[in-house]
């Protein structure tokens, strides 16, 4: 082989070597870019997708994330097994056994204070120790945080009865007033205890089975909503559009 063909083919392969470094940059770029586009796409997607109440956040830190929201959505089975073993139980004491709340307390207290009693005597008759009876002290902070939580809470209640009352908001009035009408209901068939057991189990099952199935609830949540939309407009072209609303406004205007 002469100089000359050594010299082309050297020129060659480099050339060759170029050109594969410019397109395969050019190939992965591309595909980079077609997987910034897809993710790009998949993003808009889920954000379009139609969750339950308008929810953007994930289940658990709508619960606020911490231990409640493990609680209620089963993330340590111990604690919440008990939580709803223990409510099922004063249920059933209080509700099925009618056992008295005072009743039950002055019992234990009764039982606990005759135990340590007669423990602390005995110890020295016995040559054991007597039994170690802790000192306990309610802090100040968590109570306070507690108070202030519910002046919250209650002080927004408060402004949304009044914003309710003022006549701004027909639908919310509607709501809140058919809202209302179904818990007299339900207070009236059940007592408070309850309710109260049947709310705790409801936030110990509810949550947990919308999160396992969170799609299936929030594709027949969106046809339900269409459908109450659809009723909604239906009943506000032949009742609410009729309702005289011209005094009001002249009130308003004078």
């Amino acid at each position: 082989m002469t100089e000359h063909d050594k010299e082309d083919s050297v020129v060659g392969s480099v050339m060759e070597k170029i050109s594969e470094k410019i397109y395969g940059h050019n190939s992965t770029s591309d595909v980079d870019s077609d997987h910034g586009k897809s993710k790009s796409d998949s993003d808009s997607l889920k954000s379009r997708i139609y969750h339950l109440f308008g929810r953007e956040k994930p289940v658990h830190e709508v619960f606020g994330g911490g231990k409640p929201a493990d609680i209620f959505l089963w993330r340590n089975k111990k604690i919440s097994a008990g939580v709803l073993g223990g409510a099922t139980a004063i249920w059933v004491l209080f509700e099925l056994l009618e056992y008295h709340v005072l009743t039950l307390v002055c019992h234990i207290l009764i039982l606990a204070l005759v135990i340590l009693f007669l423990w602390s005597n005995a110890s020295t008759f016995i040559n054991k120790s007597p039994p170690r009876i802790p000192e306990v002290h309610i802090p100040e902070e968590p109570v306070l945080q507690i108070a202030a939580s519910l002046r919250i809470e209650i002080n927004r209640a408060f402004a949304v009865l009044r914003d309710i009352a003022s006549g701004r908001d027909l639908k919310k009035f509607l709501a809140v007033i058919a809202g209302l009408s179904v818990l007299s209901i339900v207070g009236s068939c059940c007592n408070f205890l309850t309710l109260f057991y049947i709310a705790l189990v409801l936030l110990l099952t509810v949550p947990v089975f919308y999160e396992k199935y969170e799609d299936q609830v929030d594709a027949f949540a969106k046809k339900a909503m269409i459908e109450i939309k659809k009723q909604y407009a239906v009943f506000d072209a032949k009742v609410l559009s009729k309702i005289p609303r011209g005094i009001l406004k002249g009130k308003k205007k004078d």
